[in-house]
């Protein structure tokens, strides 16, 4: 098991003992010896006493050092880091499990990054795929999702991968070079089946292994925006046309952030057109997802954490007061009903047992110098935090 470990080169660089103010050390001068035998013993004894109780303390120190490295792991409580096998640059960006075999799984991230782990997580193995594996791109896997033995990869430049035996092997599947926007999200629904979005609002949905891709809405979120300016939706005359960022809730239904933050649009199934809304507070909005009540949660750029009242759709959001230290806050993953964690810059964490109405900061990742993006709860008992470097953390609970 990988573990938080502290390599100690030089411990008085890192550690400066204090000694009690009593003891006394020989100076760098000469001993003028008396005639008398019993003062020089008196010396030879001062000596001998200051050398061995320099020696204690040192001996003392030395032995501390180890539980001090221990004490500072065990400020890990909660979480675990897993250090990967990839170069430090790299961004992770999913995590998915087999439902069938829950120790298999597959961790994806920028520059290629695919790892495979078949101990629930503990260990993770570089991946190769020959049928991604491209002289001319560096794909950025954005998305991985699995229901049963099929599972699914999208990722940028476009690029989509499936599989039918659990990530034994994977299959590239053609795409149309007309696609509206990067794909950013995909979801596996069913037999064959998957749904797919891309940061320009379009969503698609197959049923037969991605052959063939249906349009869920209508049109682009521009083209709604331009046909509906007059709504009095603030900034939507500025949009540039993509999302910041998009969640689907377990019901399928889909919350997004303008690549401003100046609004968020929503979508649910049987709807024509993704729906805007004006942001409810003051400064720009960083993210947006669905709370386990089927709620909405919302994160503001400087560190704010607003709950909507009551579940489902709505514009009135409440703030919750948080400790993020001024940093920003950049998801919410749910463990349950009320357990719920958060993480952003600077290695934030927080932590939530009421339903996300107050909020304790855990100072698990204080040490690591990263930003986390992105928290995932496989189940209760198997959580991830993914951030940048390629930096991983594990749930221990």
């Amino acid at each position: 098991m990988a573990t938080l470990q502290f390599t100690f080169t030089d411990s008085t660089s890192f550690f400066r003992p204090s000694l009690p103010s009593s003891t006394t050390f020989p100076r760098n001068r000469s001993l003028i010896v008396k005639a008398s035998s019993s003062s020089s013993s008196s010396s030879s004894d001062d000596i001998s006493r200051s050398r061995r109780r320099f020696l204690a303390e040192t001996a003392a120190i030395s032995v501390s050092l180890p539980h001090f490295a221990a004490r500072a792991e065990d400020t890990l409580s909660e979480w675990e880091r897993v250090y990967l096998p990839i170069d430090p640059g790299v961004v992770l960006l999913d995590i998915s499990f087999v439902p069938d075999d829950p120790n298999h799984g597959f961790l994806l991230g920028t520059r290629q990054t695919i790892l495979e782990t078949k101990d629930g997580g503990n260990t993770w193995a570089p991946r190769s795929i020959p049928s991604a594996e491209d002289e001319d791109f560096n794909y950025r896997f954005n998305s991985i999702s699995f229901k049963g033995k099929e599972g699914w990869i999208v990722g940028k430049p476009a690029i989509l991968l499936y599989t039918a035996d659990a990530g034994e092997s994977w299959e590239r599947i053609p795409l149309s070079a007309e696609l509206p926007g990067d794909m950013v999200y995909i979801k596996a629904t069913g037999e064959k089946s998957a749904e797919m979005v891309t940061d320009e609002g379009a969503i698609y949905v197959t049923a037969n292994r991605g052959y063939n891709w249906r349009a869920a809405v209508q049109e682009t979120v521009s083209a709604t925006l331009n046909r509906t300016v007059s709504s009095g939706i603030s900034g939507a005359s500025y949009y540039t046309g993509t999302f910041n960022t998009v969640n689907r809730s377990p019901d399928g239904r889909y919350v997004a952030v303008s690549s401003r933050g100046n609004f968020y649009l929503t979508w649910e199934p049987g709807q024509p057109f993704w729906q805007p809304h004006n942001r409810a507070v003051a400064r720009r909005i960083q993210n947006m997802g669905w709370r386990a009540d089927g709620g909405l949660w919302l994160l503001v750029r400087g560190g704010g954490l607003y709950l909507s009242k009551g579940t489902g759709l709505t514009e009135e959001f409440e703030e919750v007061p948080v400790q993020s230290r001024g940093f920003g806050i950049l998801d919410v993953g749910y463990r349950s009903t009320e357990e719920a964690w958060a993480a952003g810059g600077s290695g934030i964490l927080l932590r939530t047992t009421n339903g996300g109405k107050s909020w304790i900061r855990d100072k698990a990742a204080d040490n690591i110098a990263a930003n986390l993006y992105s928290v995932k709860f496989i189940d209760d008992k198997k959580g991830f935090v993914l951030g940048n470097d390629g930096v991983l953390l594990r749930y221990l609970g």
